[in-house]
């Protein structure tokens, strides 16, 4: 199969669930307090100058290296994080649920204090699975998150061939397709997601070799937003992690 010319995701600007989240984790709250369903997140004050941040270094990417098309996560904050980046552009935007974030299921809304409060026997499950495999009741497993990310790499290799995609969409995403077209192990992709967090706004990319194979060339990188003195934030996802 053709390979892209070029593969960039950009994880949204921060969100007011990562505010919410964050805040909620450092004072042992067991409910993170959210008054939107997930995929109905805003972002933040902080995040929309992030994405305006990332659409000025859009703006001066040459005409060779410039995105052909975009990609983007049915989610609020990914949506309006592409409406912000992408403004002026003129590259088409299309949504693909394939790209929304993970589903909880029904650790939904709870701190990794309030999972191993409230549902100690999924805490001890997940320990045992490991963070790869663990499926919440209800929710979605990151192998099956990879699954979904594997059907939208091969649309967008069948009907991109040869351009320069950029996608709009989450911090899990952004491992996993790291995972998928660097072909890491478990054990790769798991020491990755235990020495970073995604930065908000962050862009991660590859582009194709002399052999037409994706090869990275950066990821998590924050550069654009130092640059256009936008305030870089890493705040995790809400995190529904055991502590």
């Amino acid at each position: 199969m053709a390979e892209l010319a070029a593969l960039w995701i950009v994880r949204h600007g921060e969100s007011t669930a990562n505010v919410a989240a964050t805040e909620a984790e450092s004072t042992g709250a067991e409910l993170i307090g959210l008054t939107h369903r997930d995929a109905d997140v805003p972002l933040s004050p902080t995040g929309e100058q992030q994405a305006r941040a990332t659409g000025r270094w859009l703006a001066e990417l040459p005409p060779r290296r410039r995105p052909d098309v975009a990609v983007v996560s049915p989610y609020l904050r990914a949506v309006r994080t592409a409406e912000l980046a992408l403004d002026g552009t003129g590259i088409p935007v299309s949504r693909d649920e394939r790209l929304r974030d993970r589903e909880l299921g029904v650790l939904d809304g709870l701190t990794g204090h309030g999972v191993a409060r409230r549902f100690p026997d999924e805490a001890q499950r997940r320990a045992r699975l490991g963070k790869f495999y663990y499926r919440p009741p209800g929710g979605e497993s990151w192998t099956d998150v990879a699954l979904r990310l594997r059907g939208l790499l091969g649309d967008l290799r069948r009907d991109h061939a040869g351009q320069r995609v950029l996608l709009f969409g989450h911090d899990a995403l952004v491992f996993l397709l790291r995972y998928l077209v660097e072909g890491l192990t478990e054990a790769e992709l798991l020491a990755l997601t235990g020495q970073h967090v995604i930065a908000n706004c962050s862009v991660t990319g590859w582009s194709a070799d002399a052999d037409g194979r994706l090869v990275p060339d950066v990821f998590n990188d924050v550069t654009h937003l130092h640059r256009q003195g936008a305030r870089p934030t890493r705040e995790d996802e809400v995190h529904a992690e055991p502590v």
